[in-house]
């Protein structure tokens, strides 16, 4: 069961998801699965054996210049909607308007009131 406030996903955001993978391959003992992103794309998903542990995400477009690779987490949250305005309230500053991944859950992307970047979620299975 998902809890509420607590870290729930990571996502390296990367320019290049091969070299990633051999990376995290012969480091780790990951394994990958490619999955198809609404609009184009390729979402890679990182395993340990059954268990999905990460996904990689590639950095493509003009949005992403300057933006060094780095790894994200993303927070669960019982309703990003309201979590959001009360982020904003305190501070915070929403980067990414919340949106829907299907089979997923809706995200925002905010930074906090010190400037960290994150991801916050209500993730499918906590909507339910």
């Amino acid at each position: 069961m998902v809890e509420h406030g607590v870290f729930y996903w990571n996502e390296l955001m990367t320019r290049d998801t091969g070299k990633a993978r051999e990376f995290y391959e012969k480091c780790l003992g990951w394994t990958f699965t490619e999955m198809p992103m609404d609009g184009g794309g390729v979402y890679v998903l990182a395993k340990l054996g059954e268990n999905p542990v990460a996904g990689l995400f590639t950095m493509e477009g003009p949005h992403f210049d300057g933006v060094p690779e780095h790894w994200m987490s993303y927070i669960a949250v019982d309703n990003v909607d309201e979590r959001l305005e009360l982020a904003v309230a305190h501070g915070g500053d929403v980067m990414r308007p919340p949106f829907d991944v299907p089979g997923i859950g809706r995200i925002a992307i905010l930074k906090d009131v010190g400037g960290a970047v994150q991801g916050w979620m209500t993730p499918t299975e906590m909507a339910n």
